[in-house]
């Protein structure tokens, strides 16, 4: 538990204590998993390990522009090991539970330097640009800040912070301190450093991590080097051919606007092809899917048939107000369906990616619980008060900011060599901050009542894949996947374990959510399909809650009811958490007021699963009926239409549209006004929906938005049929139009 002050840990201790009841076996919950002791020994069936993967201390321009001007990596791993440490404001810290590895990965860009500038006894303070950089009254930490900074946004570095005598000692000294950490079996450190590539406030950032701090660089590679990831990725190949073995986690993809996840140019405006994909692989096994800064899964806008498509959602350009980050290109979910059809057309998959939780706090320690959350960025959000105002800092909407997530990882033993191979192999899940461990396989021949066997993990081990897995040669046999969850200890009851899937047919892409397993006696909608909910004990004024509803543990074996054995697909395990009272209702109490309205009262805190990917053989694919392509089209020599024709068949008209792979058929009434509306009939559900957006014709596409994105659809008249191709969809003309009326 952290603690503010002694009179605030003495209150939350109190509340927590007598809020949560502790149901029946609690005591082996802390001693078991799953039948396994955890012990500190190598592990055949693998242990769960918690960590932080992206931690910014004082070294970080940005934190120490904020006052954050004291604590290093050094506090930040004796806080991760359970020590007291100060919050950039002045009061205690502790964390409640020490975690299991950690790498510090403070911006590389400038890194340290205003610290040691002004530090009489650092190396650097003896430099001459240290005159620079020493902070007075006619020369504030902003105006240090605004030059540095304007020097990255510029790309005009300053020449002499990049002398080797202050990057290479600033990257030395972090070394040492990972080295001097690292306790091989109770405490893993990681050598890692930020690159910081935000072109025009579209973040680009990426936390790159060494295997050990043998064989190292002298110093990172940059956004100054370059803000392009392509040439981060050839920095990183080359540090493997000098001996390094290193990896990158993307990250904060819902604040990219677009760019983290692209399907048809790189960063440099070059297609994207093999080998691209094959790259990204190589040096981004990894991604993080919710962090202070939001989460990344989905947004409600790309899955509105997801009911908890909502949790922490923040979406805006860093370091801007007023601006909003596209959502097509930006959540990982997407990212993974796009990847599948990407597969399925050209060939190549880059995002098949694991999924860690983070932090991104740059107070140099971070807030794990949200009964005592300390916010995230130094002085800027320090007390409750300040949190709860309203406060709109560099485009960052305070309130809806949010603890830090962990990353946890299974792997044999806590150690650099054993945590490093698994998050290589994807065998990882990501939380939102709490301890809920989550495991999944797949398999062709899990048995229903495997579950009950002491040794489950093993047989599933032997006759599947885990996490980050691969399955193939269905041989007509739909996949079983075995999913467990055990709740934290200290946290709430579970509420119940999903799963959700993701295919691809004709370039378009598809995405349903199953409830395999769940608490209580609850059964399905008979209507809907959905599953009740669990309920709520939140008292909100009191932000206190009780573990009287939920399960400690859930585990099922479940055979997916929908498979086709020639879609490529993928499926992830997601477990959820029963409410509890959000950081932001914990402060409302603390200070006697009401929870502000604009932010969730309550949180339902859960656990994402990397992917198991499904990949169909050749043969299987070609029992499926092709799709229409566009080289087809060509072939048969239909001709599209340029923009007088389009205007002809569309402006100022009701055109129907069938949908060729769905059945779904549409009516868009293209007004002269620039805007389109459209009206939809499902043709699975029967069910009728309607939308509205700007539209223009231009260079031979009807030019539409789709949730913020613009979409292009080029049409082709053959045989006196018009056919339409959309530019999203990897090349398949799937859409017919059947019919125009005056």
């Amino acid at each position: 538990m952290f603690s503010l002050s002694p009179v605030k840990h003495q209150k939350v201790e109190k509340a927590l204590y007598g809020r949560t009841s502790v149901p029946a076996g609690i005591a082996l919950v802390l001693l078991f998993s799953h039948g396994t002791v955890l012990a500190e020994e190598s592990s055949p069936d693998r242990n769960a390990y918690f960590g932080q993967t992206h931690q910014h201390t004082s070294w970080s321009l940005d934190a120490y522009i904020i006052g954050n001007t004291v604590a290093g990596p050094e506090e930040a791993y004796q806080y991760s090991m359970g020590k007291t440490i100060k919050h950039p404001a002045g009061y205690d810290v502790k964390i409640k539970t020490p975690l299991d590895f950690q790498g510090v990965t403070d911006h590389a860009e400038y890194v340290g330097v205003i610290g040691m500038a002004n530090d009489p006894n650092s190396p650097i303070s003896k430099l001459p640009i240290a005159q620079k950089l020493r902070v007075s009254k006619d020369n504030t930490v902003i105006d240090i800040f605004q030059w540095m900074a304007g020097s990255i946004a510029e790309s005009k570095p300053i020449p002499e912070l990049l002398d080797p005598k202050i990057t290479n000692s600033v990257w030395a000294q972090n070394i040492a301190i990972a080295e001097k950490y690292n306790k091989p079996g109770e405490f893993t450190t990681f050598c890692a450093y930020e690159w910081t590539a935000m072109p025009q406030n579209q973040n680009m950032h990426r936390n790159v991590f060494f295997k050990d701090c043998s064989n190292l660089p002298d110093a990172p590679f940059s956004a100054l080097d370059s803000d392009h990831p392509e040439d981060l990725w050839h920095w990183m190949d080359g540090q493997r051919k000098n001996g390094a073995e290193l990896f990158a986690i993307s990250h904060n993809a819902n604040l990219s606007n677009g760019l983290m996840f692209p399907i048809e140019l790189d960063s440099k405006g070059k297609p994207i092809d093999a080998a691209w994909a094959q790259q990204r692989l190589t040096n981004e096994p990894l991604t993080e899917i919710k962090q202070v800064k939001g989460a990344s899964e989905t947004n409600p806008a790309l899955s509105p048939n997801d009911e908890f498509a909502g949790f922490e959602i923040m979406s805006y350009l860093i370091g801007l107000d007023d601006s909003f980050s596209k959502f097509r290109g930006s959540y990982i979910r997407e990212a993974y369906q796009n990847g599948l059809a990407m597969q399925s057309a050209r060939g190549y998959n880059p995002y098949k990616m694991g999924v860690l939780g983070a932090g991104d706090s740059h107070n140099t320690v971070s807030a794990y619980s949200q009964d005592n959350y300390f916010g995230d960025h130094s002085v800027v959000d320090a007390t409750p008060a300040v949190r709860l105002s309203g406060t709109v800092a560099s485009g960052m909407d305070i309130l809806k900011t949010g603890t830090s997530g962990l990353g946890g990882v299974w792997a044999e033993e806590n150690t650099r060599e054993s945590l490093f191979a698994a998050m290589q192999r994807r065998e990882v899940f990501g939380t939102s901050g709490v301890r809920l461990k989550l495991r999944m396989f797949g398999g062709w021949g899990y048995d229903k009542d495997m579950l009950s066997q002491s040794d489950w993990v093993k047989t599933a081990y032997a006759g599947g894949v885990p996490m980050g897995g691969d399955l193939t040669q269905a041989e007509g046999k739909a996949p079983s996947f075995i999913v467990w969850a055990m709740k934290d200890p200290a946290d709430g009851n579970l509420d119940r374990v999903q799963i959700i899937k993701g295919w691809t047919k004709d370039g378009q892409i598809f995405e349903k959510i199953y409830d395999v397993v769940w608490s209580g006696d609850r059964k399905p909608d008979s209507a809907t399909g959905k599953l009740p909910p669990i309920g709520n004990t939140v008292d909100i004024s009191n932000a206190t809650y009780t573990n009287d509803i939920g399960s400690v543990e859930l585990k099922a074996v479940w055979t997916d009811p929908d498979f086709d054995a020639t879609q490529h697909a993928f499926y992830y395990a997601r477990a959820i958490q029963i409410p509890t009272p959000r950081w932001s209702t914990f402060d409302a109490a603390e200070l006697g007021i009401l929870p502000p309205g604009n932010a969730p009262a309550t949180i339902q805190e859960r656990a994402w699963g990397t992917p198991i990917w499904y990949i169909p053989t050749e043969a299987e694919i070609a029992k499926a009926k092709p799709g229409l392509m566009v080289a087809d089209l060509a072939k048969s020599k239909a001709s599209a239409l340029g923009d007088d024709d389009l205007k002809k068949l569309i402006f100022g008209k009701n055109v129907m549209i069938r949908n060729n792979v769905t059945g779904q058929t549409s009516q868009l009434l293209f007004g002269t006004n620039g805007k389109r509306i459209t009206t939809s009939l499902d043709a699975t559900s029967n069910s009728v929906s309607s939308s509205s957006a700007d539209y223009e014709i231009k260079d031979g596409k009807i030019m539409t938005t789709i949730d913020g994105t613009t979409s292009a659809l080029t049409v082709y008249l053959t045989d006196n049929k018009y056919l339409a191709a959309s530019g999203d969809e990897f090349g398949y003309a799937n859409y017919e139009l059947t019919k125009t009326v005056d």
